[in-house]
C-alpha cells in the first residue's frame, strides 16, 4: 500500500494532464483551469476522510482512489498554469514568468513539512501516549493543504483568457468558415454545371482553362486550421513533441524515484532518528526537519537561481548543464555511495544537495517552461499536457518499477544501485 499510496497521485496527475491539457484548448485555459482546481478542493477533503467501507473496500483503497482523483485536478495545473502565463507575459520576459510561478511549489515543498511539525506539536501527548492519534494528525495535515487552494480559487475563477488566445481561436472559426463557404460555392457551381451539360461541354472546348470545381479547388487552396493530429503528423513538428517528452521522462524518472523517498536520504545521514526507540512524535518531528533542511538547501535555491538567469542562459543551455551535473553527481554518488558515507557524511550531504540544486537549476524548470513557449496556441495546452504526462509517466516507473528494488540484499541496500541507473 505505500507504494500505491505514492504512485496514486501520479497516476491521476497523468490522466489529467492529458484529459484537461486537451480540454484547455477546446473550451477555454480559464474554464478548465477553475474546474482543475476544484477537483483538487474537494478531493483532498475527501481524502481526509476517506475510512472503511462498512462492505467492501477499506481505508486505503478508498484513499487510494481519492488520490488518483486529486492527482487529477492537480494534473490540470501543469499545462494550463504554464499556457496561461506563457500567453500573458511579454516575450522578453516569459521564460522568467513561468519558471517564477513554477519555482512557487519550492516554498510549498517547505510548507508542507512545517505545517507536520505544527500539526504534530499539536497532538504530542495523545501521540506519545498512543500512537492511534496520528489518525487524527494525517487527516488534519491532508485536510489542512486545501486552505491555498480555496484562497486562490476567486482568482481562478474571475479570470479571463488571454487575448492571444481568443484572437487564435478566432482565427481558426473564421477559417473554418471559409472553407465551409468555398465547399458551399464549389457545390452551387457544380449544380449549375450539371442542369446546362450542353453549354459546359462547348465551353470547355472553346476555353480549356475554364475554371470546373475541380480547377476551382486547386487554384483556390483549402485554408482550415489544421488538426492536432496534422499538425503534429509532420517530423517537423512531431520532434518537438517527442524532445520535451522524452526530456520530462527522463528527468522524472531520477526526480521522483528520490523525492518520493526521501525519508531513505534522511535516514542515510543519519538525520531520521529511530523508529523503535524514539517517541512516535519525536520520530516524525526529525523527520520533517530532514526535509525541511534538503529543501531549503538545494531545491529552492536551485529554483530561483533558474527563475533569475533562464533569459540570460537561455532554456537549451540550462537544460543541457543540469542534465550533464546530474549525470555526474549521480555516477559519483552511486558508485561511491558507501564510502562517501562511511568516510563523511557532511561529503554526501552536500554531493545530494549539489544534485537538488541542479534538479532545479536545470531540467526540472526548464521542462516545465520549454513546452509553454515553442508550441502554437492553439495547440498548446495539448502539447504541454502530453509532455507532462511523459514526465509523471517516468514518475511511474521510477516509484513502482526501480524503488521497488531499494531493499534488495536488506534495507536501503540496493539505493547505490540505482543512483547508477538514475545517471544514465
Amino acid at each position: 500500500w505505500d507504494t500505491l499510496i505514492k504512485i496514486a497521485v501520479q497516476i491521476g496527475c497523468l490522466l489529467g494532464q492529458l484529459v484537461l491539457g486537451r480540454l484547455g484548448d477546446k473550451i477555454g485555459r480559464t474554464t478548465v483551469y477553475s474546474a482543475s482546481l476544484m477537483i483538487a478542493i474537494i478531493t483532498t477533503i475527501a481524502s481526509a476522510f476517506a475510512n472503511s467501507m462498512v462492505k467492501g473496500f477499506n481505508v486505503f483503497v478508498v484513499l487510494f482512489i481519492w488520490r488518483v482523483l486529486l492527482g487529477f485536478g492537480i494534473g490540470g495545473d501543469y499545462p494550463l498554469t504554464a499556457t496561461i502565463v506563457s500567453e500573458y507575459a511579454s516575450p522578453s520576459q516569459r521564460g522568467k514568468m513561468i519558471a517564477a510561478v513554477f519555482s512557487c511549489q519550492g516554498f510549498g515543498n517547505v510548507l508542507a513539512p512545517i505545517v507536520g511539525i505544527i500539526v504534530t506539536a499539536c497532538f504530542k501527548g495523545a501521540i506519545d501516549n498512543d500512537v492511534r492519534n496520528l489518525d487524527y494528525v494525517w487527516r488534519l495535515i491532508i485536510g489542512l493543504g486545501c486552505i491555498p487552494g480555496v484562497a486562490t480559487l476567486y482568482w481562478r475563477l474571475t479570470m479571463e483568457d488571454s487575448k492571444r488566445f481568443q484572437l487564435e481561436t478566432a482565427k481558426a472559426a473564421a477559417a473554418n468558415a471559409d472553407e465551409d463557404m468555398l465547399r458551399e460555392k464549389l457545390l452551387a457551381k457544380r449544380q449549375q454545371f450539371a442542369s446546362d451539360e450542353p453549354q459546359q461541354e462547348e465551353a470547355r472546348v472553346e476555353s480549356p482553362m475554364l475554371d470546373t470545381p475541380e480547377l476551382l479547388a486547386e487554384q483556390q487552396k483549402p485554408r482550415r486550421a489544421k488538426t492536432f493530429m496534422q499538425y503534429f503528423g509532420e517530423w517537423r513538428h512531431l520532434k518537438v513533441l517527442l524532445g520535451t517528452s522524452i526530456a520530462w521522462f527522463a528527468l522524472d524518472v531520477a526526480f521522483y524515484g528520490i523525492n518520493l523517498n526521501g525519508a531513505v536520504v534522511i535516514d542515510a545521514i543519519g538525520f531520521a532518528g529511530d523508529l523503535y526507540t524514539d517517541k512516535p512524535s519525536q520520530f516524525i518531528i526529525r523527520n520533517c526537519l530532514g526535509n525541511i533542511i534538503i529543501n531549503i538547501l538545494g531545491s529552492v535555491p536551485g529554483y530561483w537561481i533558474a527563475v533569475f538567469t533562464i533569459e540570460r542562459l537561455g532554456r537549451k543551455t540550462i537544460q543541457l548543464m543540469g542534465f550533464g551535473m546530474l549525470t555526474i553527481l549521480y555516477i559519483v554518488l552511486g558508485f561511491a555511495y558507501h564510502k562517501i558515507l562511511d568516510k563523511s557524511v557532511a561529503g554526501f550531504i552536500v554531493l545530494f544537495t549539489l544534485a537538488q540544486l541542479f534538479q532545479n537549476f536545470g531540467p526540472n524548470v526548464t521542462t516545465f517552461v520549454i513546452p509553454g513557449e515553442v508550441f502554437p496556441t492553439r495547440f498548446r495546452s495539448t502539447a504541454h499536457g502530453i509532455s507532462a504526462a511523459a514526465g509523471k509517466l517516468g514518475a511511474i516507473v521510477a516509484q513502482g518499477g526501480f524503488m521497488q528494488l531499494k531493499d534488495r540484499g536488506g534495507k536501503n541496500a540496493f539505493i547505490d544501485h540505482l543512483l547508477e541507473i538514475f545517471a544514465l
